[in-house]
C-alpha cells in the first residue's frame, strides 16, 4: 500500500484550479505531514494533500451523475430519477398502479391474464377511501385551474389547503366541488390573483350562494383570514379581457391610486371601481371603450359603471377633460 502514496519529491503537487470549489475534508489527516488540509479531487478521482502533495487515496468513486445537459431539453430527456413529488396528486406522484385497457392484457401471457384481471379488481379495492375522495377532488380541482387559467403555485396551494380539510373532517357531509371552489376563491384572493364569485361559479357549476357560504365555513375552521379585495389586484385581468393596452392598464391603476387618497373607494364593490377605472383611463389614453363594453365584459351592470365613474371623475377634477375625449372620439 505504501507504493500507492507516491510523493513528488523536490516539487510539491498543486492542485489544479478547477478544484478549488471541491470540499475540503476536516477529521482525517495526511499520513505524510499530519497536515488536516485535504482536498478531493473529483476530476482525478484522487485525494490529495495540500501542504506536502501526497495522494492519499485514489480510484474513487465518481457519485455524481455521468452525463452532461446544456438546456432544460437535454436535462428533461436525460434524468432518470422520474418526476418530482408533487402536492396536486393523492399519492404526490408515487404510486404504482396496474395497468388499464386492452393493450396491457396483451402483453402478459394467456395463462396469467386471469391473476391479471384479479389483481386489477384488487387493486382497486384496496384503495383508501381517503384517496378515493383525494383522487376526485384533484381532478375536479385540475379542471378548474386550467379553465380558469391559473397559475402552478395556485394550484398546489388549493391541493394543500384541501388535503388540511380532509385531515379534519371539513369535508364530510359536504360537496367535494363546493370546498374546492371555496378555496380556490380564498387562494386567488391571497396571491393576487382574484377571481369574482361569477367566474368560479360558472366554471364549477356551483351556485355562488352555495360557494360563499362554504367559503366562510372553511375559512372559519382553518383560521384564513382574508383580506378585503383591493380594485387595482382586479385591473390587470379585466384590462386583458377588454384588450387594453399597459399603458391604459397603468393609467388606470394611477386612478385608483389618486381616488383611494380621497376614499371614493372605500365601502364600494372593487369590481366595479376597476371598471370604472378602466373605462376612464381608456378614454384618457384615446382606446376608447363603451360603457356597454366594459360592463358585458367584466359582468357588472352599466348603472354600476356609471355611479362609480361619476364619483371618481368628480372627485379628481378630470370630468370636463373625460367629457371633451367622449364627445372627441364621437365626432370622429
Amino acid at each position: 500500500m505504501a507504493a500507492k502514496k507516491r510523493k513528488k519529491i523536490g516539487k510539491k503537487r498543486k492542485v489544479p484550479e478547477k478544484t478549488k470549489a471541491v470540499k475540503t475534508a476536516r477529521g482525517k489527516g495526511c499520513p505524510e505531514c499530519g497536515s488536516s488540509n485535504i482536498r478531493f479531487d473529483h476530476s482525478r478521482g484522487e485525494s490529495v494533500c495540500e501542504n506536502c502533495g501526497a495522494v492519499i487515496g485514489e480510484s474513487m468513486i465518481d457519485l455524481t451523475q455521468e452525463w452532461r445537459a446544456f438546456d432544460e431539453d437535454q436535462r428533461s430527456r436525460r434524468v432518470r430519477t422520474g418526476a418530482a413529488l408533487t402536492p396536486t396528486k393523492h399519492d404526490e406522484g408515487i404510486t404504482t398502479e396496474i395497468g388499464k385497457g386492452r393493450g396491457e392484457l396483451f402483453k402478459v401471457s394467456s395463462k396469467k391474464r386471469a391473476q391479471y384481471y384479479r389483481l386489477t379488481k384488487w387493486h382497486k379495492r384496496l384503495i383508501k377511501s381517503k384517496d378515493r375522495n383525494l383522487s376526485f377532488a384533484f381532478s375536479e380541482l385540475q379542471r378548474l385551474i386550467s379553465y380558469l387559467h391559473l397559475s402552478r403555485a395556485v394550484h398546489e396551494k388549493v391541493a394543500k389547503l384541501y388535503q388540511h380539510a380532509v385531515e379534519k373532517g371539513l369535508v364530510r357531509g359536504r360537496s367535494t366541488e363546493s370546498i374546492i371552489a371555496a378555496l380556490l376563491y380564498t387562494t386567488c384572493r391571497e396571491e393576487g390573483a382574484p377571481r369574482t364569485l361569477d367566474e368560479i361559479s360558472k366554471a364549477s357549476g356551483i351556485n355562488r350562494r352555495d360557494i360563499g357560504k362554504t367559503y366562510r365555513y372553511i375559512s372559519r375552521k382553518l383560521s384564513i383570514r382574508i383580506l378585503p379585495a383591493k380594485a387595482q389586484d382586479y385591473v390587470p385581468r379585466f384590462g386583458s379581457l377588454l384588450g387594453l393596452s399597459e399603458r391604459v392598464q397603468v393609467r388606470a391603476v394611477d386612478v385608483l391610486d389618486e381616488a383611494a387618497k380621497y376614499d371614493v373607494t372605500s365601502g364600494k364593490g372593487p369590481i366595479g371601481v376597476a371598471a370604472a377605472a378602466l373605462y376612464i383611463a381608456a378614454v384618457l389614453e384615446g382606446e376608447k371603450k363603451t360603457q356597454r363594453e366594459v360592463a358585458d365584459a367584466i359582468g357588472v351592470t352599466e348603472v354600476t359603471i356609471r355611479n362609480r365613474y361619476k364619483e371618481m371623475v368628480e372627485t379628481l377634477g378630470i370630468k370636463d377633460e373625460v367629457e371633451e375625449r367622449v364627445r372627441e372620439e364621437e365626432e370622429t
